[in-house]
C-alpha cells in the first residue's frame, strides 16, 4: 500500500508540474492583465466603493436574493480564508523558496479584475428557482451568456471534482497536520480526527447556503482577527526585520543570481499555484456564492467579491510569509520533515513559543472548517447543475465522508490533486470571462454613471 500511494504521489506530482507549466500560468496571470487594464484598473478605483458595500449601507432586504453583500463574501472567503494562508503560504516557500510570495502578490492583484468580472457575470446570469432560492456561477454563464451549456457542463464536473480536493481533502489533511505538529500523539488518531470533522460538516451543510453563511460569517472574522493578531504582534516584536524580509522575498523572485539555477522558475510555479489556491481568483468557484446575494446590481457584488484576494492573499498570506521570512523557518534552518501547516506553527513557536502553535493549530482548524463547508455549497451546485435536485443530498452524503478520506491522505498526493482539479477548473471559467470582458465593462461603466 504505501509503495502505491508513494507511486500515486510522485505521477500525480509529475502532472500537476506539467498543468502548471508555462501556458497555465501565462492564462491565469495574463487573463487577469487583460482584464485589468480592459476594466481600467477596476481593483484601485473601486476598493473604497467595495467597502462601502459590505457595510450593509446599500443592502435592501426586498432585492432577489438570499444572502446580504457581507454574508455573501465571508461565504466566499471563508472557502479561501483557511489552509491557503497558512499551509498553503508554507508549502510555496518550502518548495518554491520566498521569492513565490512575490508571485503570489502579482496573482492575487490581478486576481481582483478576475473575481470582479467573474462574479459580476453570476448575478447577472443566475437563474431564480420557485421557492426564492438561486442558482450561478460560471456553468450558467457559459449557458445562459454564451449559448455553450456543454462548456457549462464540462465546468461542473471539474467543480465537482475539485470540490472534492482542494475544499476537502486538503483542508482536512492540513488540520491533521497542523495539530499533529501540536500534539504529535494526535497522528495515531487522525482517523478518528476525520470523523470527528465529517459529523460537523454534515451538521452544517444539510441547511444549504443560508446555514452555511450564517456559520461562516461568525467563525470567519472571529478565527481572522485571533490569527491576524498573532502574525501582528510577531511582526511588530520584529518590526526591525520587516524591511530585510521584503527585500528577501523580491531578490529571490527576482534575480536569477541569488536565487540560483532553475530557483526562480519554482518560485513562479509555487508562487502562482499556490496564490490561486490562497484567493480562487479564476477558479470560478467564487461566482457560486457572491450569485446568491441579494442586490439588483450584478457590479455590486463583483466590487464586493473582489475584495476577497485582497482581504486573503495581499493582507493574511503575507503577514504568514513574513513571519515566516522573519523567524528563519525556511532553506538550511527550515526543519527537512516540516513542509505545510506544521511549517506555520513551527515559525510562530519560535516567535510566541507553544501558544504560537496553538493558534495557528487552533486557526487552522477553525478556517478549514469553515473552507469544507463552504466548498460542500460548490459542489452541490454543480451536482444540481448536472444532474437536478435529487443529487444535492447523495452528493452531501459522499462529500462528508470524503472529509475522513483526506485526513489519512498523506500530504503531497492531496496537493497534487487539488492542483490538477484546480487548473482544470479554471479553463473553462477564464474563457467566458475573457469572451464577456466588453459586456462587464458595458455594466462597469453603466454603473459608474449612476448617483450611488
Amino acid at each position: 500500500m504505501d509503495n502505491f500511494l508513494t507511486d500515486l504521489t510522485n505521477w500525480t506530482g509529475t502532472l500537476a508540474g506539467y498543468f502548471w507549466g508555462i501556458p497555465s500560468i501565462v492564462l491565469l496571470v495574463g487573463t487577469g492583465v487583460y482584464l485589468t487594464i480592459r476594466l481600467r484598473f477596476i481593483q484601485f478605483r473601486g476598493l473604497k466603493h467595495a467597502f462601502q458595500l459590505i457595510s450593509g449601507k446599500y443592502d435592501k432586504k426586498t432585492d432577489p436574493g438570499e444572502v446580504t453583500h457581507f454574508q455573501a463574501l465571508s461565504t466566499a472567503l471563508s472557502a479561501t480564508v483557511g489552509t491557503g494562508n497558512i499551509a498553503g503560504v508554507a508549502t510555496a516557500i518550502a518548495f518554491g523558496g520566498p521569492g513565490a510570495v512575490f508571485w503570489m502578490w502579482l496573482t492575487a492583484l490581478v486576481g481582483m479584475a478576475t473575481k470582479f468580472t467573474s462574479c459580476s457575470l453570476a448575478l447577472k446570469y443566475r437563474e431564480y428557482h420557485q421557492d426564492g432560492s438561486v442558482s450561478g456561477g460560471p456553468m450558467y454563464t457559459l449557458k445562459n451568456g454564451l449559448n455553450m451549456p456543454k462548456m457549462g457542463a464540462a465546468f461542473a464536473v471539474f467543480t465537482l471534482i475539485a470540490s472534492f480536493g482542494i475544499g476537502n481533502m486538503v483542508q482536512a489533511n492540513s488540520v491533521a497536520d497542523g495539530l499533529g505538529y501540536i500534539f504529535p500523539e494526535a497522528i495515531e488518531f487522525r482517523l478518528l480526527l476525520g470523523v470527528a470533522i465529517a459529523i460537523l460538516v454534515g451538521l452544517v451543510i444539510i441547511g444549504g447556503i443560508k446555514r452555511i453563511s450564517k456559520v461562516a460569517s461568525r467563525i470567519v472574522p472571529f478565527m481572522a482577527v485571533i490569527y491576524c493578531g498573532a502574525a501582528l504582534l510577531i511582526l511588530i516584536l520584529n518590526v526591525d526585520k520587516i524591511p530585510s524580509a521584503f527585500a528577501t522575498i523580491i531578490n529571490l523572485a527576482l534575480n536569477p543570481y541569488a536565487a540560483g539555477g532553475g530557483a526562480i522558475g519554482a518560485a513562479i510555479q509555487y508562487g502562482v499555484a499556490r496564490g490561486v489556491f490562497s484567493n480562487e481568483a479564476g477558479l470560478g468557484s467564487a461566482p457560486m456564492a457572491h450569485a446568491a446575494a441579494q442586490t439588483t446590481e450584478p457590479v455590486r457584488e463583483g466590487l464586493v467579491a473582489m475584495l476577497g484576494p485582497f482581504i486573503d492573499t495581499i493582507v493574511i498570506c503575507t503577514m504568514t510569509a513574513l513571519v515566516i521570512v522573519i523567524m528563519g523557518a525556511w532553506g538550511d534552518a527550515r526543519p527537512e520533515a516540516l513542509k505545510g501547516a506544521a511549517l506555520s506553527a513551527y515559525a510562530f513557536e519560535q516567535a510566541l513559543g507553544k501558544a504560537g502553535s496553538w493558534i495557528v493549530g487552533f486557526g487552522l482548524m477553525f478556517f478549514a472548517f469553515s473552507t469544507i463547508i463552504a466548498w460542500s455549497y460548490y459542489g452541490d451546485r454543480s451536482a444540481e447543475y448536472l444532474f437536478g435536485e435529487r443529487a444535492v443530498l447523495p452528493y452531501r452524503i459522499i462529500y462528508t465522508v470524503i472529509v475522513v478520506i483526506g485526513a489519512y491522505a498523506p500530504l503531497q498526493l492531496v496537493w497534487n490533486f487539488a492542483d490538477i482539479a484546480n487548473i482544470m477548473m479554471a479553463v473553462p471559467n477564464l474563457i467566458s470571462l475573457i469572451l464577456l470582458a466588453g459586456l462587464v465593462k458595458k455594466l462597469a461603466d453603466d454603473y459608474d454613471k449612476k448617483p450611488q
